[in-house]
């Protein structure tokens, strides 16, 4: 039992540091994101005509183009981009690959489940290690 509070402790530690080193560049992205769309919505609202315009133009916008509003639907900031944001500034601070470091050498289990290796125990040599993971769908 003191084992597990020990892992959890230093499992809550670990996320509390990562919440800290990542806020200043989730409130950067944040802001970025609310100035993009700040500046998206203005020109929007700029670019679209009066109701003057609107009337003397014989013609209407063509048929492919989207008409101009601004909704939720519409928007980059929103809720569910600000948790992506901050779901994929986690993931990449948690990653175990980084450039200029020495690839991840993660446990494999063979395809009858016995026997398990790393997976650079399968290069040989000087030979490159490829790695496919493909798709047959």
């Amino acid at each position: 039992m003191l084992h597990s509070l020990g892992v959890h402790t230093l499992q809550l530690l670990t996320q509390a540091a990562a919440c800290i080193l990542l806020f200043p560049r989730f409130l950067l992205t944040a802001v970025m994101l609310w100035l993009l769309d700040f500046l998206c919505i203005r020109k929007k609202m700029l670019m679209m005509p009066t109701a003057e315009e609107a009337a003397s133009a014989s013609e209407g916008p063509p048929p492919d183009d989207p008409p101009v509003c601004v909704s939720d639907s519409n928007r980059m900031f929103t809720l569910e981009s600000l948790k992506a944001v901050w779901h994929g500034q986690k993931l990449d601070f948690f990653k175990s690959a980084h450039v200029g470091s020495l690839a991840p050498n993660p446990e494999v289990i063979q395809l009858d489940g016995q026997k398990r290796l790393r997976i650079l125990d399968f290069a040989r040599g000087k030979r490159p290690l490829i790695l496919n993971f493909g798709s047959c769908t």
